[in-house]
């Protein structure tokens, strides 16, 4: 029989890789969100239950997959003081699939063995849509006698499965495919502005990049939509942002100069400052165009 599936965090990827689990068989049992109602609607949808505690999720679960937003959150379920998902822990594996610091996923790998339960990085360079579709990149750290436990599950949600090492391995990783992601998106928003500025014809542009050294695949999910001002959230600012300090703070630790990244992240903070930092990634193109001044939202 399967294992059973609990998952903490059903934003827009846990909600969608839930969806997905469910549909092909497996036993979705248990669901937590600090958005009660979010929770609440999942639950029904895949007949689970939402659960108020996050120790009912590791009661009713033997994989729990969680996807929460930053460290803060990850030290809130793993090590909060009346409520954790450690309590009766012993024998449960935690999929932690959050783009979060090195640091924090060594951390909760030390505190999962304390009550004898197991943890494994899934890194996802990836999308709702895959999400949803079960082909998500993941990218695992941490034993590799866990990541084998856990393949079958894995290899559910992703048509790219690679294990890179030991816990902080793939969030090292993850960290750095996000900051050139950033950097990608920066570098192409000021390209499109500037042919923007110049007059030309943007969709002629966008085609001439893609044939030239100018193409990345930024260019494809982003090109467009930077044109048109269309943000729709699939990856927001706010947590291009988040990851690009994480590369940033690795890059101290080495004392390694990194100016572009650091330039890209001070972009993509100033969308947070003004409150935009809900809009997708290509919303870094409001700060750059002529003639688009962005607001703080109210």
């Amino acid at each position: 029989m399967k294992k059973r599936i609990g998952f903490v965090g059903v934003g827009r990827m846990g909600a969608n890789m839930a969806r997905r689990l469910e549909e092909i068989g497996w036993p979705v049992t248990a669901i937590y969100e600090v958005r009660a109602n979010a929770a609440r609607s999942l639950a029904r949808e895949l007949h689970a239950e939402a659960c108020g505690k996050l120790a009912r999720v590791t009661e009713l679960s033997d994989i729990i997959i969680t996807v929460v937003t930053d460290d803060n959150a990850m030290e809130l379920i793993f090590a909060g003081k009346k409520d954790n998902l450690l309590i009766g822990a012993r024998g449960k594996v935690f999929i932690n699939c959050a783009t979060i610091s090195p640091a924090m996923h060594v951390r909760v790998e030390k505190l999962a063995r304390r009550a004898g339960a197991e943890t494994l990085e899934a890194c996802m360079a990836s999308s709702i849509t895959q999400a949803r579709e079960g082909t998500l990149y993941l990218m695992c750290g941490g034993k590799e006698r866990t990541f084998h436990k856990v393949k079958p599950l894995l290899k559910d949600l992703s048509t790219s499965l690679r294990y890179v090492g030991p816990t902080g391995r793939a969030a090292q990783v993850k960290a750095l495919v996000n900051m050139v992601m950033n950097i990608n998106t920066a570098g192409l928003a000021e390209g499109l502005a500037l042919g923007d500025a110049l007059g030309l014809d943007l969709a002629m542009l966008r085609e001439v990049f893609s044939q030239t050294g100018a193409n990345s695949r930024v260019l494809q999910t982003d090109g467009e939509d930077m044109q048109n001002r269309e943000h729709s959230c699939f990856f927001s600012a706010s947590h291009a942002a988040k990851d690009s300090g994480i590369a940033l703070a690795l890059s101290k630790k080495t004392k390694l100069n990194l100016p572009l990244a650091a330039a890209t992240y001070k972009q993509f903070r100033r969308l947070v400052q003004l409150g935009l930092g809900e809009l997708d990634k290509s919303g870094i193109a409001e700060l750059t165009f002529k003639n688009r001044a962005p607001r703080r939202k109210k």
